[in-house]
């Protein structure tokens, strides 16, 4: 048995710390254990009492005469360190530690953990805390509440990891007032041992789990958790994640020199590990909830194995007694991804025959407010028969010729022979209750509010999105990573901070990149001769290491098609940029081949500690600051991650031969974010870049980089 299972499912437990003073901890975790009928052998282990809560105690564990699977410290860290040094001695599969005082209060209470973390890895010994609610378990066999929480939540199919304890305890409060019951609920503290991944792992098998809820601080690891959560989020036996991540801020964006750094602060990095692994994001708690209902509802296959209820499509059939609600779905439908189905016409037909004349028999169907369960259940059973509809949302308002409790019992009868996501809204409290109640004893989400439900089924469509990706072969791709590092370990070597374009051009070739003839004048005469090898028309651009925008320099001028307009332009550029920085280093004026025509986009990268290289993709040139239309991934990427990053953007369309341009290449576009992938995990040196714009030509005429910053920085280790 997993020993992370001795955690969930001990059949004997130890509190080390168990108090007969009510209040303190040690008192309140042992009562809540006794109280919640712990369907195992419980013993207090206290040095001076002879008995807490009628039940005999135990000097030190080792004096136990019985095996013990679950140690529960509830000790100041010295103490604890002893605790666990006994409790492994005693043969313990888990150990959870409540008390705090460890890695979160300074050096010494760090070295104490660690001490910990390598006595209990050194014998196998599974640890959650220091610093953590606890441990809760109300399946009936176990029925285990090892926490602070006074209350035993009803059992359930739903598992809830938090980072935060205080949490925990609100958040069990709040399921207490929505009827939610779970199957495992864990606080973990300061993750010494047992994280969040261990967890995902071990709920993903655990039969009694469904669905799984997390709650997150910060995360520890960055592309082992990408792969690991793939395989949970897809695969044979599909869990959804539902997590919601506090902090939602650009820090650590603003102190960068390249776009890409500007733009991606560290919500960026978790919005990437979340969509690559196939975790659905929530906002807010109610969110969570709200989610986790739709995900937690199954239907009994003809086999007898539960089967959940997963759309196949974002096309809505609404179900409503009342215009106003009707309306409100509608606009949150539209908002939430989905859209309205368009009936067949046997489905109108049927909706004719079955409804009164000034009923809309249109999506949304508004069966107008006199309806009775069975005009309800005609209406529903038309639109969830219909080719075209992949789910259902149906409102009901109070009113004084409602049947909640029989429009509830029609739904059902319904949504039993349906393999359709159905689900309700039954707006207010009293007057609906009974309906409400019927729905969930039968395990079907029901919403106060039809915003909520609209939400929730957008949520269950982007899931059905992600377990019914296409993949489409990857590339063969070869590089010259030889000469590309060599290029990076001569510009370090000569104290440089950034390649200028040149030598960021002769480094993108090594990678496959298609960058255009470019040479450096020194003077104007310079300039003239090599436009005219170059062949007009051309480009021309300050350098200088202190003018990274050149743009806002006034140090770019495009489409020059003669001698004079060359030679002009390379004295207006040199003026331009001394008045833009007194101080700035002018190196000359680089002369570029003009690009084809193409859409602009925007290619970059920025690096972060545990995580490695993030990746940006978005609608380039100045439109990058304007609209800030971007998408991010962590890197390595492959082509189908790509094809998903690119279709992300609103600005997509663009490229998808919108209003009569030319369709874009998007299998050249694909390549090109592949090879910059794998560009900047083969040389960890490259700190920040932007290719901004890259230009993408009409299908089969590939992609040309315009312009390109990159950003070095002597590798410390960090990253990938």
């Amino acid at each position: 048995m997993d020993n992370i299972d001795a955690i969930f499912s001990p059949t004997s437990i130890a509190v080390l710390g168990a108090s007969g003073k009510p209040g303190k901890v040690g008192h309140d975790i042992f009562a809540n254990i006794l109280k919640g009928g712990f369907r195992g052998t419980l013993y207090p282990v206290n040095p001076t009492a002879s008995s807490i809560l009628s039940v005999k105690t135990f000097k030190t564990i080792a004096d136990i005469p019985d095996d013990v699977d679950l140690a529960i410290i509830i000790l100041p860290p010295k103490l604890a360190l002893k605790a666990v040094e006994d409790s492994v001695k005693k043969g313990v599969r888990g150990v959870v530690i409540v008390s705090a005082g460890f890695r979160e209060v300074g050096d010494e209470g760090k070295k104490i953990e660690d001490k910990i973390v390598a006595i209990c890895r050194k014998s196998g010994v599974r640890l959650v805390g220091p610093n953590c609610l606890g441990v809760i378990n109300p399946v009936d066999a176990v029925r285990m509440n090892a926490s602070f929480s006074t209350r035993m939540p009803q059992s359930g199919n739903i598992s809830f990891i938090s980072q935060s304890g205080a949490l925990c305890t609100a958040v069990l409060d709040f399921a207490a007032d929505r009827d939610f019951g779970f199957s495992k609920f864990i606080s973990i503290g300061n993750k010494a041992d047992v994280d969040e991944l261990d967890l995902l792992r071990y709920l993903h098998q655990d039969l009694d789990t469904e669905v799984i809820m997390i709650y997150l601080e910060e995360l520890r690891r960055g592309w082992e958790f990408i792969e690991e959560v793939k395989k949970i989020t897809s695969g044979d036996r599909p869990t959804p994640i539902l997590a919601i991540k506090s902090g939602r801020t650009t820090d650590g964006a603003q102190a960068a020199a390249s776009h890409t750094g500007a733009l991606a602060g560290s919500e960026a990095v978790y919005d990437a590990i979340f969509k690559q692994a196939g975790i659905i994001r929530c906002d807010t708690i109610d969110e969570l909830f709200d989610f986790a209902n739709a995900f937690a509802y199954k239907k009994k296959s003809m086999l007898g194995k539960h089967v959940r209820k997963i759309p196949n499509g974002n096309r809505v059939a609404i179900v409503t007694n009342a215009g106003g609600p009707g309306i409100l779905a509608t606009d949150m439908t539209t908002s939430s991804g989905l859209k309205l189905a368009k009936f067949n016409e046997q489905t109108i037909e049927m909706l004719s025959s079955h409804l009164p004349a000034a009923a809309n028999i249109h999506n949304p169907v508004d069966v107008i407010g006199d309806a009775p369960y069975d005009r309800y259940e005609k209406a529903l059973s038309a639109v969830i028969s219909d080719e075209g509809v992949d789910g259902a949302l149906v409102i009901l308002t109070p009113q004084s010729m409602t049947d909640a409790l029989g429009t509830a019992e029609a739904i059902i009868k319904i949504a039993q022979r349906s393999n359709k996501p159905i689900l309700c809204c039954f707006m207010g409290i009293v007057d609906v209750s009974a309906g409400v109640k019927y729905l969930q004893e039968h395990g079907y989400p029901v919403y106060r509010f039809p915003e909520n439900a609209a939400n929730a089924f957008g949520a269950l469509y982007r899931y059905s999105k992600w377990l019914n990706r296409q993949s489409l072969a990857q590339f063969k791709l070869s590089y010259d990573t030889e000469r590309a590092a060599k290029i990076i370990k001569l510009a370090l070597e000569d104290g440089k901070t950034a390649l200028g374009e040149l030598d960021g051009n002769e480094l993108l070739k090594c990678y496959g990149f298609n960058v255009l003839p470019t040479e450096l004048a020194k003077t104007a005469d310079e300039a003239l001769t090599l436009a005219k090898n170059i062949g007009y028309p051309v480009v021309m651009k300050i350098v200088s290491p202190q003018i990274l925008h050149k743009s806002d320099a006034k140090g770019v001028r495009v489409g020059l098609k003669t001698d004079d307009e060359v030679k002009a332009a390379f004295d207006e550029i040199i003026t331009n940029a001394k008045e833009y920085d007194s101080k700035a280093r002018i190196d000359g004026v680089l002369v570029v081949k003009m690009a084809p025509s193409g859409e602009e986009v925007i290619l970059g990268a920025n690096r972060y500690p545990i995580f490695g290289p993030l990746l940006m993709f978005g609608l380039g040139g100045i439109f990058v600051e304007v609209f800030k239309d971007v998408e991010f991934r962590l890197a390595p990427i492959g082509r189908n991650e790509a094809r998903r990053m690119m279709k992300s953007v609103k600005g997509y369309k663009l490229l998808n031969g919108f209003r009569g341009r030319p369709e874009a290449d998007i299998q050249a576009l694909e390549k090109t974010m592949v090879c910059l992938s794998n560009l900047v995990v083969n040389h960890p040196e490259i700190a920040e870049m932007d290719i901004n714009p890259l230009l993408v030509h009409p299908v089969g005429e590939g992609t040309t980089v315009a312009d390109c910053r990159i950003i070095l920085k002597k590798n410390n280790g960090q990253g990938k």
